[in-house]
């Protein structure tokens, strides 16, 4: 892991933050209804840590390896432009979001919890992680929430980005 003051200096660079949903913007639980429906818990905390950096014109984007219909609408209402969702391989998107936006990677900080995470999270110039990450994801990351996915830890990603930029 990075050095504070390292970390500081990374988060006021950045122009667009990705995060993964299960584990990260959820506290990585499935609920199963009868009817096969998923549910998945959503932290009104860390939905407004999105929404106070899409307002501060930080760019917001989202790519899991899951379809998420409910979670994409809840991105929506939040200001998230930049959704991909059900790609398993995860870096050829970060590149062409990266590049569609005219950023290189030192401007990208990414958030995940697991070795899917892993190869973007190695390319971002600001690798963030949840406190109950894998391993692997805990290894590539610069900075660890204290908090657990789902239970705040995108809001302190969000709040030290921009607190870094204030």
């Amino acid at each position: 892991m990075s050095e504070p003051h390292d970390i500081r200096e990374r988060a006021s660079k950045i122009r667009l933050v990705i995060f993964d949903i299960d584990g990260v913007l959820t506290d990585g639980k499935l609920y199963l209804a009868p009817d096969g429906t998923e549910l998945k818990t959503s932290s009104v905390r860390d939905g407004l840590g999105l929404r106070l950096l899409v307002d501060a014109g930080i760019h917001v984007a989202v790519i899991s390896g899951r379809p998420s219909p409910a979670y994409e609408q809840r991105l929506r209402k939040l200001g998230v432009e930049h959704i991909v969702l059900s790609t398993r391989v995860k870096l050829p998107a970060y590149e062409h979001l990266v590049d569609a936006l005219g950023l290189d990677d030192q401007q990208v900080a990414c958030m995940g919890d697991d070795a899917p995470d892993v190869p973007i999270m190695q390319r971002a110039g600001l690798a963030l992680t949840v406190a109950n990450a894998h391993h692997s994801a805990q290894a590539a990351a610069d900075w660890i929430s204290q908090f657990d996915g789902g239970h705040g830890a995108v809001r302190e990603a969000c709040d030290l980005i921009l607190d870094a930029q204030q």
